[in-house]
């Protein structure tokens, strides 16, 4: 197992009617910047909840945080934070939040924060969420990403001083969400667990099993919970899985790749695509891609996942088209041509754009090249 360390700070509270103890939980006499996106928190009740359980503080509101949060409307964040002394951030949403956080005492341009991918280490403004979207972890993570529009990048940082203090998660919040961001969100979650677990076999035993359970519990409530999202105990679940799909644990001690996502984030600043929907674009083709130096993990994958048997080349490769099926029955399209019809110079875009940040070694074993990069994505259309 190779040498890590552990460190997460933030406190979940995780339940129905968690935020109730808002008041709590927020430090006395903060004045609060109340962070938010469109109206569905108003129809779903959170928002009066939230103001129900916050009398007695300052609250300034803060609304039209884009679902790919713009840079741009960020800043405007930042700005009203330094200009009313605000002193605590409260997120209903997503994690966004880390980089207005971070952003605010950023001594340089915060834009350098995301195309330098500068990590906040110290002087953040504190924050805490109330999660209403199961999918990025980042209730329990110190990651964001950015999408800056003026240059249509898509860019992910974080650091240390990033994490909530606290993060309330409850369940059933998720009755109200639309058919189509329960699918992302299922999907999501499990991308994520497939980049810190679809490497090569390593001695990283107990986080392939904790992986392996995960994804477990994602393919067996995930299509039932958007059917039924007002059953408690599947999306207790599947809000569960999100969280520790990325909250630090299972890629501790074992190889990381990450290319999926760094391939898939071009695809939403260029096309405007749901993340999780890149995810499913670009996943499978890039195991295609990699398949001799991934087969040995994706055979595990195969027979510990989906049961299946044969040689190592005959499972993996079996493994890739089970997950294929998965990411169908979630209602993804897994063609980038199921999108859009302007995509035949989408791989020399990307391989430019990877090219001039100097990302030419990708992957956990820093082989994905340029030009394995631009199959990878010629082979999703």
């Amino acid at each position: 197992m190779l040498n890590f360390e552990l460190y997460n700070p933030t406190k979940l509270v995780f339940g129905k009617g968690q935020i109730e103890k808002l008041s709590e939980l927020v430090p006395q006499g903060s004045k609060i910047l109340l962070a938010y996106g469109g109206g569905s928190i108003f129809k779903n009740g959170i928002h009066q909840q939230v103001i129900d359980n916050l009398k007695g503080f300052e609250i300034v509101e803060f609304s039209g945080i884009e679902p790919n949060p713009h840079f741009e409307t960020l800043m405007k964040a930042v700005a009203i934070i330094k200009e009313q002394n605000i002193d605590f951030i409260l997120a209903v949403g997503g994690g966004s939040v880390k980089f207005i956080s971070g952003a605010v005492n950023f001594d340089g341009n915060p834009i350098d924060i995301l195309q330098k991918h500068i990590l906040i280490k110290e002087n953040a403004i504190p924050f805490g969420t109330i999660l209403t979207l199961p999918a990025t972890g980042s209730e329990m993570n110190s990651g964001y990403v950015v999408t800056i529009k003026a240059t249509q990048e898509k860019l992910a940082s974080g650091g240390s001083a990033l994490f909530p203090q606290f993060s309330i998660c409850d369940p059933t919040v998720i009755q109200s969400l639309p058919k189509r961001q329960l699918q992302n969100g299922v999907v999501d979650a499990f991308t994520h667990v497939m980049e810190q677990y679809l490497t090569y076999p390593h001695e990283g035993y107990l986080q392939d099993r904790i992986a392996e359970g995960i994804l477990q519990t994602l393919i067996e409530v995930g299509p039932k919970v958007v059917e039924n999202p007002a059953d408690y105990a599947l999306a207790s679940n599947f809000m569960w899985s999100c969280t520790m799909a990325l909250n630090g644990l299972i890629q501790k001690g074992v190889p990381n790749d990450w290319a999926t996502h760094m391939i898939g984030h071009e695809l939403t600043a260029l096309y405007g695509i749901d993340h999780a929907r890149t995810l499913a674009i670009i996943g499978p083709n890039l195991y295609r891609v990699l398949f001799e130096t991934k087969k040995e993990k994706l055979a595990q994958y195969g027979k510990r996942i989906f049961n299946l048997s044969g040689t190592v080349d005959e499972i993996a490769d079996q493994a890739i088209n089970k997950t294929v099926e998965f990411f169908h029955t979630m209602g993804m399209d897994t063609k980038l041509s199921q999108y859009t019809d302007d995509y035949s110079k989408t791989a020399d875009f990307i391989v430019n754009r990877f090219n001039e940040r100097g990302w030419k070694a990708m992957g956990e074993r820093q082989n994905i090249t340029l030009e394995k990069l631009k199959e990878i994505v010629e082979m999703s259309y």
